[in-house]
């Protein structure tokens, strides 16, 4: 029997477009792909599910095509939800970034209740890696939760996840990188990584937990303790995914800013010339990038 799917796309986003929440009805699946606009997933199962709120922000210079991240939310089983962001290098041989983490984003979507999969990141990141047919290259990372409330977690690169509990970061990935800047990715290229290179972990949640996944602009962007701020203080998951991406994009076009992405440049050597040390100059600034933040509650019906 075939299982009901509703599909959004977004082909041409905008910075701060958004979606009036949804009254749905009550279907084993309901998906949500999109490249930049903020929602939110009501839960729809009776034990623990996810509430997801989303939004993202484009490169001031990709809003035209609405960045090169993107990301797709599913309400299968307890939920499951993953952010792709495209390789920017590819634009220097002509070729569109967007392309594959979208086509690699639909293809996760499309493959989610796929059998053999079997409820696995692993399995899944493979399978929609090995279906994306567009050139390019793209970090990942993917999140499903078990009703029972068991999150499990594969990550490819450098976007991220991190577990709050009671105004805590009590869990977060750890990026993945060849050296500074240069992450592990999926691609169409035979050389690079595949789904045997991911991460993969393993985590016990509980009613009230928060999960905030993104891609790299949003953690080189905006400090630990900004996350928890904002999360603790704005208690709905629209409005607290809005607000870091938000913040993440301020951060990023301020070049005097302090950021995560600056500190972790000077601690890896790269700074600023000899002769702008003299004179008491520095490496400062965000990372100007696409920002893509998903904000997810664990609740129970």
């Amino acid at each position: 029997m075939a299982i009901p799917v509703t599909r959004m796309m977004v082909p041409h986003a905008r910075p701060s477009l958004r979606l009036s929440h949804l009254n749905l009805p009550n279907p084993s699946r309901v998906d949500f792909l999109c490249r930049c606009a903020p929602s939110e997933l009501q839960p729809l199962r009776p034990e623990l599910s996810l509430s997801v709120g989303i939004h993202a922000i484009p490169h001031p210079d990709k809003v035209e095509k609405g960045g090169e991240d993107a990301l797709f939310v599913s309400s299968y089983r307890g939920g499951v939800m993953a952010v792709a962001d495209g390789v920017s290098g590819w634009a220097e041989q002509d070729v569109d970034p967007s392309l594959f983490s979208k086509e690699l984003m639909a293809n996760a979507s499309r493959l989610v209740d796929d059998e053999e999969v079997r409820y696995d990141p692993g399995f899944l990141i493979d399978k929609a890696h090995t279906a994306t047919t567009s050139r390019g290259s793209a970090t990942i990372i993917l999140a499903m939760l078990e009703e029972v409330g068991i999150l499990k977690i594969g990550n490819v690169g450098d976007c991220g996840l991190k577990l709050l509990r009671e105004g805590e970061i009590i869990f977060a990935t750890t990026p993945q990188e060849h050296y500074f800047d240069c992450p592990y990715q999926l691609s169409s290229e035979g050389s690079a990584q595949t789904f045997l290179d991911a991460s993969f972990s393993i985590v016990e949640v509980q009613k009230g937990d928060v999960i905030v996944m993104g891609s790299d602009g949003l953690f080189d962007n905006v400090f630990d303790h900004e996350i928890v701020s904002i999360v603790t203080k704005h208690t709905d998951v629209a409005e607290s995914s809005r607000l870091l991406a938000e913040v993440a994009s301020s951060h990023s076009r301020d070049t005097e800013f302090e950021s995560p992405y600056a500190l972790e440049a000077r601690a890896k050597g790269f700074d600023v010339p000899l002769w702008k040390k003299v004179l008491g100059k520095k490496l400062t600034g965000g990372k100007l990038d696409d920002v893509t933040v998903i904000v997810a509650k664990v609740v129970s019906s």
